[in-house]
């Protein structure tokens, strides 16, 4: 530990005293600043997996914060962003958004990952093995009790399973896995479905397993339910059934 500052003991008018605030504290306790947006940076095909519809993935994130500043996150060398894109969402409730995204290491393959503008927060185990991934869904409060899930499946080419985590006191607790689902397929760009929310019940939006139905999938803390909504598992239904319209 350094040396501590001593201030002499002098009066001040009020816009001084905020200008020494902001001096003398750093810039996280003097004047809080939320991320707007964020990005993938850094393209690299240091991970040959291909996912996704090709070899490139990212090797930094940067964030991107509300007086204008942009934070430059740059992962291990070990690591990727494995992604389509970073999802805000405010985990803590505290108004101001983290940022979720799958990170894949090369021996130990991927995992969700949570940061903001100070790195790191919380993730998820790695699933274990290179060349392994996972899809996310997105982030909600899924059972109503004040508290923010976020959901994603497990392999989606394999393993089919949806999985919620808790985002407890800076972690991310497991809570329930649910098997027979996936939300994409090799080589495709993007991620189907997500969460909806219709009338007040956050649905998670995915496709059986084999890809013949389009189903929504609730939790309420202790048992999941799921409904057919149809057997059109294409974009445009999968679009139509985020937004709370029949497929």
């Amino acid at each position: 530990m350094g040396p501590r500052r001593v201030l002499k003991r002098y009066v001040l008018c009020p816009a001084h005293r905020m200008l020494l605030i902001g001096l003398i504290l750093p810039a996280s306790q003097a004047a809080a600043q939320s991320i707007t947006s964020a990005d993938y940076t850094t393209p690299t095909t240091r991970y040959a997996h291909g996912i996704l519809g090709d070899a490139i993935e990212h090797g930094a994130l940067a964030l991107k914060l509300s007086n204008g500043r942009v934070i430059s996150v740059t992962l291990p060398i070990s690591d990727v962003s494995e992604d389509t894109s970073p999802r805000l969402s405010d985990m803590d409730g505290d108004g101001n958004p983290e940022v979720i995204v799958v990170q894949s290491n090369r021996s130990l393959g991927a995992k969700l990952a949570i940061y903001d503008e100070t790195g790191l927060i919380a993730d998820t185990p790695f699933i274990g093995r290179a060349n392994r991934w996972l899809a996310p869904l997105g982030a909600a409060d899924l059972d109503g009790d004040g508290v923010i899930e976020v959901a994603y499946i497990d392999r989606p080419h394999l393993a089919k399973t949806l999985r919620i985590w808790r985002f407890v006191a800076g972690e991310l607790i497991h809570v329930a896995d649910l098997g027979s689902f996936t939300n994409h397929r090799i080589g495709e760009r993007d991620i189907a479905g997500g969460i909806r929310t219709c009338n007040g019940r956050p649905e998670m939006i995915v496709a059986s397993a084999d890809w013949s139905q389009l189903v929504s999938v609730a939790f309420d803390g202790a048992e999941f339910q799921a409904e057919t909504l149809g057997r059109d598992t294409s974009r445009p239904a999968f679009a139509n059934a985020m937004v709370c319209k029949d497929s």
